[in-house]
């Protein structure tokens, strides 16, 4: 009897320690969070987008007709000076090749130019021998006319008529000028390239000179060969006028304003200083590269720092441009304690070991901070990123 007591105590013991083991261990445990402290520092809100250098005013250079380009020898990176640099020469191009057809019918242009010459030579002659009779008939008028003959206006009959055929001399010499001409001029385009080479004399070329001082930014035609008119050649800008061109989404964009400050980052070298200058009032629709329609906007910015901290930058230059909306002192937390609860911000604080709900008012914000503006006094803590298990009244603990 005595042994089977102590056995069951024995046994009773083990079960009430296995109980109690067992609510021990499955006893709710603190969720371990990390924690935030809502405190006063500088916040700074921008809009962050890549931007492009280029020169304020480029000046390119055109074919000013069509001719024969000579080979430009000018490099991107060589100083010109406006009125006096040579960039290069155009001179005449040579005519081009004459098919069969167009050659028959420049060689019957020929025949017929040439009996055209023929027929004004037949009518000159034809003008000098009618003159002659003139004259003749002129003179006999007068004899007659001296000796009382013939009326006066017989005489001035004779002189009319050779007064006339004066003219018909002077008009038959310019038709045979005219027919001459024509002749060499339909002889001329059947010149060869190498007849028309052989015949010409020193260049007759238009020069291109630089319209600007600057740097020459892009050559755009080296080589020889003929080029049309208005074909462009170079590019022509002052390096130490540069601005910023960023393309921005149009939302970002209306918050925008003249006047207001830029930071210019990942260009190479220290950040720089910039200003909006312009916001551009007409948007393009674009495609991005997940194939979403926007709206983007065009904002030029010029430089604030003097030119020998950003001399490096080139035309068609990349940097990264964040333009200030908001700068200043405020009471703030990490952007990733808040979370949305209906239609309001909230954030879990901790009282007592236990999280508790708490509904905010914030501000300005940025992707890492965001102003808190009421619903936390500073100095309170709060749970940074909290997870589906943190809820009203669950033990938490500091990881």
């Amino acid at each position: 009897m005595r042994t089977a007591r102590k056995r069951l105590a024995i046994w009773g013991s083990l079960a009430v320690l296995l109980v109690v083991g067992l609510v021990y261990a499955l006893r709710p445990q603190p969720v371990p969070v990390d924690l935030a402290t809502v405190k006063t520092g500088p916040l700074r809100v921008t809009v962050d987008e890549e931007g492009e250098t280029r020169v304020r005013e480029v000046y390119t250079l055109h074919a000013p007709l069509r001719g024969q380009l000579q080979r430009i020898t000018a490099e991107a990176g060589d100083h010109v000076k406006a009125g006096e640099t040579l960039l290069g020469q155009i001179e005449p191009a040579a005519p081009a090749f004459l098919d069969v057809r167009t050659e028959a019918e420049q060689r019957a242009a020929v025949e017929a130019a040439g009996a055209a010459y023929n027929l004004a030579a037949a009518e000159l002659n034809k003008a000098k021998a009618d003159l002659a009779f003139a004259e003749a008939e002129r003179g006999r008028a007068r004899q007659l006319m001296a000796r009382n003959t013939i009326s006066k206006r017989t005489l001035d009959d004779a002189e009319r008529v050779y007064n006339v055929a004066q003219a018909n001399l002077a008009t038959a010499e310019a038709a045979l000028n005219v027919r001459r001409h024509e002749l060499s001029q339909a002889r001329s385009r059947l010149l060869s390239r190498q007849e028309i080479r052989s015949r010409s004399g020193p260049c007759e070329c238009v020069a291109l000179i630089a319209p600007v001082n600057g740097v020459v930014l892009r050559v755009m035609r080296r080589s020889e060969g003929v080029v049309d008119a208005g074909t462009p050649l170079l590019e022509i800008g002052d390096p130490d006028d540069m601005e910023i061109l960023v393309n921005l989404l149009s939302e970002d964009a209306v918050k925008l304003k003249p006047g207001q400050k830029a930071f210019v980052t990942n260009w190479g070298g220290e950040d720089l200083n910039a200003i909006v200058r312009r916001i551009e009032p007409f948007g393009q629709t674009e495609v991005s590269a997940l194939g979403i329609e926007e709206q983007r906007v065009d904002v030029v910015l010029d430089f604030a720092d003097p030119p020998v901290r950003w001399r490096a930058l080139g035309h068609g230059y990349r940097a990264d441009v964040q333009i200030i909306l908001f700068e200043g002192q405020v009471l703030k937390l990490p952007l990733g304690a808040l979370f949305r609860q209906k239609d309001q911000w909230s954030v879990f604080t901790i009282v007592e070991g236990h999280a508790r709900l708490r509904s905010v008012v914030v501000g300005h914000r940025n992707n890492l901070e965001v102003e808190i503006r009421d619903g936390l006094p500073p100095g309170e803590r709060v749970i940074l990123y909290p997870s589906d298990r943190i809820a009203e009244g669950v033990a938490v603990v500091e990881r």
